[in-house]
């Protein structure tokens, strides 16, 4: 008989037993507590983190932030007065924790509520374990049935310390919505865990941008969706921020004709690390899916685009599409690609394609033979490459902000 030593625990994974211990937890957040301590924190030897050695590159645990008192709503008051608004309805959330007294009021046909114990999402790994055991309570939003409310944006406001969100989205047949997530104000004390759940019922329709753009050391965020017949869902996520960055997006039809288009965004230098790991599962048949992801890495930057499409038995009649495209600035910058199709049908269209290279030196040439300089040259070149990317997002507004980001990035990198 064989025996295994078993793997001693990091400060790390220690660091979150003594944090869990310290708290009164539901039977529910203890039990996905004793599903982290299973599985721990997620290696190479885990195939969905093989390019994201979680364990290795978390050291330290930041303290849990505390509930935010008058005075920390007050300072983040003056965030808000001077932060422009993009969509029209803002709902903010503080250090993972919604803000009543900072937000709107729900808009007609959407119900807005706090619930202490959240249903367990379909999928699970060790950080969506994490999540489930410390996560206090969910932001539950309820759309109607044929609703369209104005536009939503969910503001995340965070400061330093281990922060843990939970936002549920249920929408009704045949609604229609549009929602902003944005990722503001975190520094490089922040650790952030986000999951999101989002179920779209026959007919509903949902477009939802989301914007990582602070500076948090740690980004782990968890969009769980789930699609009825014929419902349709978009997301588009610009990574411009944090150390470490993870998006891992889970997105399954279990009714015939759901349309979902995947897209993205990532903007890397320093020694950032990003990385958008997505499943797309067809358990209907007549089924659409896109997926198109750009990447601009330079420095020492890195960065990992995983998709996974899964076509079951009897999705016939899917039709799906992914493409991965980056762009290397520097000697020193990595970028992983690996798409992956699994077809158990066949009466299918499915196609992938990944590509990773630098800027076209004719290119470059030509601007420069017109008179422009070549840092200018290769901006220029560099924005279009990012805004074909961005032309995907329906609601002009946000993309005119997606539009300002890209430019404000090229702009402090020229400087």
């Amino acid at each position: 008989m064989t025996l295994h030593a078993a793997v001693p625990k990091t400060a790390a994974e220690t660091a979150l037993a003594a944090a869990f211990s310290a708290l009164s937890a539901s039977d529910a957040a203890k039990a996905a507590f004793a599903d982290f301590e299973t599985r721990g924190l997620p290696t190479r030897r885990d195939e969905a983190w093989h390019y994201t050695d979680l364990r290795a590159a978390m050291k330290r645990v930041e303290p849990l932030a505390a509930v935010p008192d008058d005075r920390r709503l007050k300072a983040v008051e003056a965030v808000l007065a001077r932060t422009p608004r993009i969509a029209d309805v803002r709902w903010v959330l503080v250090d993972g924790r919604y803000a009543e007294s900072l937000s709107d009021a729900p808009p007609a046909g959407v119900s807005l509520s706090l619930v202490e114990a959240p249903r367990a999402p379909e999928t699970s790994d060790a950080v969506v374990s994490l999540n489930r055991a410390f996560a206090r309570a969910a932001l539950d939003v309820r759309v109607a049935a044929n609703a369209a409310p104005p536009s939503l944006e969910i503001l995340h406001l965070d400061g330093p310390g281990a922060i843990y969100s939970r936002v549920d989205v249920e929408v009704g047949a045949g609604a229609k919505i549009s929602v902003l997530e944005r990722f503001e104000g975190a520094s490089e004390g922040t650790q952030r865990n986000g999951l999101t759940a989002v179920t779209l019922a026959e007919g509903a329709s949902c477009d939802w941008t989301t914007i990582v753009g602070d500076e948090a050391a740690l980004h782990l965020e968890t969009p769980i969706v789930r699609l009825q017949r014929d419902a349709s869902f978009r997301n588009f996520g610009l990574v411009c921020g944090g150390a470490l960055v993870r998006r891992q997006i889970d997105v399954a039809h279990s009714g015939p004709g759901a349309k979902i288009a995947l897209s993205g965004l990532s903007l890397i230098e320093g020694q950032r690390h990003a990385d958008t790991t997505l499943t797309v599962r067809h358990a209907a048949p007549r089924g659409e899916s896109r997926e198109f992801f750009r990447h601009i890495v330079a420095d020492e930057g890195s960065g990992v685009y995983q998709g996974k499409v899964i076509v079951d038995p009897h999705a016939q009649k899917t039709d799906g599409g992914m493409k991965s495209q980056a762009l290397l600035l520097s000697p020193t910058a990595e970028m992983d690609n690996k798409p992956e199709l699994e077809i158990f049908a066949d009466d299918v269209v499915c196609g992938h394609g990944a590509t990773v290279g630098a800027l076209d030196p004719e290119q470059v040439f030509y601007l420069q033979s017109r008179g422009i300089p070549r840092p200018q040259a290769e901006a220029m070149l560099l924005e279009a490459f990012g805004i074909e990317a961005i032309e995907r997002v329906a609601d002009e507004a946000v993309a005119d902000a997606l539009r300002e980001r890209l430019h404000d990035w090229l702009k402090r990198r020229a400087a």
